[in-house]
């Protein structure tokens, strides 16, 4: 991934207006159709620690279709689903967002996937990492994943709102709260990144979903794929990173 010295300095910064700026994450072909993400904030962003909005989620949502993040002060799990955006809160309800919500941390992005194949029924959640890989032949950069179907296994999380002082990241997270939605028929989306990557999202697979019915949700801490699942990938050419300058 290339971010030259002046992306590299916005992605450091924490305060000011907002502007576009355009980070290359992979070369595509001439006669390729670039994928866009469109973000706000990074992963480094929110480890520092910095739960603060930094745009509304209709900033990011526009024209997009799957995506993920969180809410300011981390107040619950962002879920994006067919256009729509969902908050999932400790009591694990998903409900449908003001646009004018605002956020620190989000990606989205127009999911048009470059190819779907199903995935043996019992593979975990950890395991598809390498099933990505071997679909998509990327070791790095940064890959749109929907995985969609029933989950003989599935918990997901969400945390407590974290005002400032905020405390570190580590500590929200280890007081969050679980769900089990074992036998659910479910949409997982989100981002799988490689190291070169490293501090833009975080790194590896990071997956937030809901259940077909929009009664559940959260970000996803484990899943065991049922018979019927499908694993949809659409490889990023591009990150239009909304962030503050200098």
């Amino acid at each position: 991934m290339f971010l030259s010295k002046h992306a590299r300095a916005l992605l450091g910064s924490s305060a000011g207006v907002l502007l576009a700026t355009a980070l290359f994450v992979a070369p595509t072909a001439a006669n390729s159709t670039e994928t866009v993400l469109h973000q706000v904030g990074t992963y480094d962003y929110l480890t520092q620690p910095d739960f603060t909005g930094l745009a509304t989620v209709e900033q990011i949502a526009e024209g997009n279709t799957i995506g993920l993040g969180t809410f300011a002060n981390l107040d619950g799990e962002l879920v994006m689903v067919g256009g729509e955006i969902y908050r999932v809160r400790p009591d694990g309800k998903p409900r449908i967002v003001d646009p004018q919500a605002l956020t620190p941390f989000m990606q989205a992005i127009d999911f048009s996937p470059a190819r779907s194949v199903p995935v043996p029924p019992g593979t975990q959640c950890s395991a598809l990492n390498d099933v990505i890989q071997s679909v998509t032949g990327q070791r790095n950069g940064i890959i749109a994943i929907r995985v969609r179907g029933t989950f003989t296994e599935l918990t997901t999380r969400s945390i407590t709102a974290d005002p400032p002082p905020f405390q570190p990241l580590s500590q929200t997270i280890a007081e969050q709260t679980t769900f089990d939605l074992d036998g659910s028929r479910a949409v997982l989306v989100g981002f799988w990144q490689g190291r070169d990557a490293l501090g833009v999202g975080q790194d590896g697979l990071h997956l937030h979903g809901l259940t077909i019915d929009r009664n559940a949700g959260g970000h996803v801490l484990s899943c065991t794929l049922g018979n019927d699942v499908q694993l949809s990938v659409q490889p990023v050419s591009r990150v239009a990173l909304l962030t503050p300058p200098n």
